[in-house]
């Protein structure tokens, strides 16, 4: 009798082998030793069916490569990759990434700035010019650099036109106004400077109006009240306090620090995505009073 000659790998040839994808198989291929179908996959690198077809169903990979996700019985995927996989009948769908809600932030907490700008600019007390400011005329302006706390951040994003088209150019106490800005990034840190200058005519009330101007847009909380800190590098108060926003769900710890003079005002305040719910009093204000004293003096120039 004449012993049917076996393909190679040592599997016999199952009925129906090569037919369209699809058709039903009765069982595994004759020869298919039942253990091994329970010890799961061959040892790393090894192929169970050299210089042949592979087993109905199997797709055929590199040598020494393991197919994507955890291979059951005849190498076939038990859960496909997390992500990148385009899923496909009985599989399930690709699974998209987290979304990172730091860079969204950021882009708010410009809005949250532009918005106590505007308070500051007079737009929430009905605005209108009038003939008052300063005798001596301007003396600074704001810039954006493209760094700032000596080096420390460097600039991502340039906002002052967008944030000039948002603020008017005369209010009730500043009149003639430009307006400059910048998103800063450093690290997990993101920082957002925003100033206008002119004539103004009370600092003081521009400081207020600013601060409160912040937590208008109903999302937007005081969690430390605002105070006056004396940078250790000099330059005149800084009035700093911390926000607390809730955006897209996230509770966001938001320090601030405000100034004025008889020409400038500028608003700085950070946030940073590995605490993004830092504990508001936890934050070090004189520190950071430290630091926005540096930015102002960086930020601020002479006219002319």
């Amino acid at each position: 009798m004449t012993t049917p000659q076996q393909p190679p790998g040592g599997y016999r040839q199952a009925p129906g082998y090569g037919a369209p994808h699809g058709t039903p198989q009765p069982g595994p291929p004759v020869g298919y030793p039942p253990s091994a179908a329970a010890a799961g996959p061959a040892p790393y690198g090894q192929q169970p069916h050299p210089g042949g077809p592979a087993p109905y169903g199997q797709q055929p990979h590199p040598a020494g490569q393991a197919p994507y996700g955890q291979p059951g019985p005849y190498g076939m995927p038990q859960q496909a990759p997390q992500f990148g996989y385009g899923g496909g009948p009985g599989m399930p769908p690709p699974i998209p990434p987290k979304r990172n809600k730091a860079g969204a932030i950021i882009a708010v907490v410009a809005g949250v700035l532009v918005i106590g700008t505007l308070a500051g600019a007079g737009v929430f007390r009905g605005g209108g010019s009038s003939s008052g400011g300063s005798d001596s005329g301007p003396r600074y302006r704001i810039t954006v650099p493209q760094t700032l706390a000596g080096g420390e951040y460097k600039l991502a994003k340039d906002i002052s036109e967008q944030a000039g088209r948002a603020v008017p150019h005369d209010g009730a106490n500043e009149h003639n106004v430009k307006t400059a800005g910048g998103q800063y990034s450093s690290g997990t840190k993101s920082l957002v400077m925003l100033g206008l200058y002119g004539v103004i005519d009370d600092p003081e009330t521009t400081v207020e109006h600013t601060i409160r101007g912040m937590t208008r847009d109903g999302k937007t909380e005081v969690a430390v009240t605002d105070k006056e800190f004396t940078p250790s590098g000099g330059g005149g108060s800084l009035t700093c306090g911390v926000d607390e926003r809730t955006e897209m769900g996230q509770k966001v710890t938001l320090p601030f620090c405000v100034w004025a003079d008889s020409s400038t005002s500028g608003s700085v305040a950070q946030t940073d995505a590995s605490e993004l719910s830092k504990d508001p009093y936890s934050v070090d204000l004189q520190e950071f009073a430290d630091k926005v004293g540096k930015i102002r003096s960086e930020v601020r120039k002479p006219l002319g």
